[in-house]
């Protein structure tokens, strides 16, 4: 049996089984409301919340080629993905992208945004 799919080989579909942006009769799709969406604290957010607050960002690479393992930035985030973050150094604006994978740690100059921390309702 094959498991990835080609336009030869496409996905079986077994009894009670729902592909991928197939609707099942009778069922309504629903918009979720802000409500719905529950706090994320994962560390791109945490940083994308605090954009342009100064701060020392650490990173450490296992397959450094000669020189340091290391990287320290000392600047501001600009953006912030999944699986990366575009730092600006303050000091030359010099624009770096670093894979999250490589991230170690921030300290931050000043107070840092974050979620709210009160129960949310669950509906």
């Amino acid at each position: 049996m094959t498991y990835y799919w080609t336009p030869q080989n496409p996905p079986q579909q077994f009894p009670g089984q729902q592909m991928p942006g197939q609707q099942i009769p009778g069922q309504q799709f629903q918009t979720p409301t802000v409500a719905q969406f529950r706090e994320e604290s994962y560390i791109e957010n945490i940083l994308r919340l605090n954009r342009g607050k100064p701060g020392n960002f650490y990173f450490s690479f296992d397959h450094a080629v000669g020189g340091s393992n290391t990287k320290n930035v000392r600047g501001v985030v600009e953006a912030a993905g999944r699986d990366h973050v575009i730092l600006r150094e303050l000091r030359t604006n010099h624009r770096f992208l670093f894979p999250m994978i490589y991230f170690d740690y921030a300290e931050f100059d000043e107070e840092l945004s974050y979620f709210n921390q009160q129960p949310q309702p669950r509906s």
